[in-house]
């Protein structure tokens, strides 16, 4: 009678893992790029329970983090109207010094009345009609893109919401709310004078790009160097719970 044994090798680590463990990560270094991205992603609740828990006490504004996830909940949740009074109440020289995001604005405004307009048989679009003549007509002849940004906008009441091809469907895409959301919280930080993007976003650009650095001239790394920052495959399929989950949400690097 034999007998036979299994044995499992233990996989051999990487010098370059080993070496990443060596290094010792300033606690105070990491607490500020935590909380600079806290702030700058706008998750005020966040910020100041890890303020709390870090014992840290950053030089910041709350209520101008609120301020911002006001505006940006608007947007998410399709109210632009809402979304631009807050705006010009809380620095009118944005809108007025950035047409482009001006009229971005307007545009979404005027599918979010499209939308609204095309979603029951037989809907009166004439809401949707009067706000493209009165807001976005004038501005479109003083800039290309305008027009046409424009012309693609109008084209949804003309063709069935379940036949569009993909430049018009994209228009309806709540992912087009979360892009315009996302400039407008850039023009409100740089209207304050800060950094328009967290540090970690550079951070994380940094690593990648020394990475390819490293690889080009074939230094010895893993073939894999994972910073769990890999994007969730289901984050496109939920976009809509997202834009309506309310609230302050989860910070998350995307």
């Amino acid at each position: 009678m034999t007998s036979s044994t299994t044995s499992t090798a233990t996989p051999t680590r990487h010098q370059f893992e080993r070496r990443v463990e060596d290094v010792k990560i300033s606690k105070t270094d990491l607490n500020s790029v935590i909380m600079d991205y806290l702030i700058s992603e706008g998750y005020p609740i966040a910020a100041q329970k890890f303020a709390l828990e870090a014992n840290i006490q950053p030089k910041v504004d709350f209520d101008s983090i609120r301020e911002r996830v006001e505006i940006r909940n608007a947007i998410y949740g399709g109210d632009i109207q809402s979304a631009v009074e807050k705006i010009n109440e809380l620095n009118p020289q944005v809108l007025d010094q950035d047409s482009a995001l001006h009229f971005s604005l307007l545009r979404l405004q005027l599918v979010e009345l499209i939308r609204t307009c095309t979603s029951t048989p037989n809907a009166d679009v004439t809401p949707a009609l009067s706000f493209a003549t009165t807001h976005l007509a004038p501005r479109a002849p003083t800039n290309p893109k305008f027009l046409e940004d424009l012309e693609r906008t109008m084209a949804l009441l003309i063709f069935p919401p379940d036949n569009l091809a993909p430049p018009l469907k994209a228009l309806l895409d709540l992912n087009l709310r979360k892009d315009v959301a996302k400039r407008v919280n850039e023009a409100l930080l740089l209207s304050h004078g800060e950094r328009t993007k967290a540090k970690l976003f550079d951070l994380v650009h940094l690593r990648a790009w020394s990475e390819q650095k490293a690889r080009d001239s074939k230094k010895d790394l893993p073939e894999r160097i994972d910073i769990g920052l890999d994007s969730n495959p289901d984050s496109h399929d939920n976009s809509q719970d997202s834009l309506h989950s309310g609230g302050e949400g989860e910070a998350m690097v995307t």
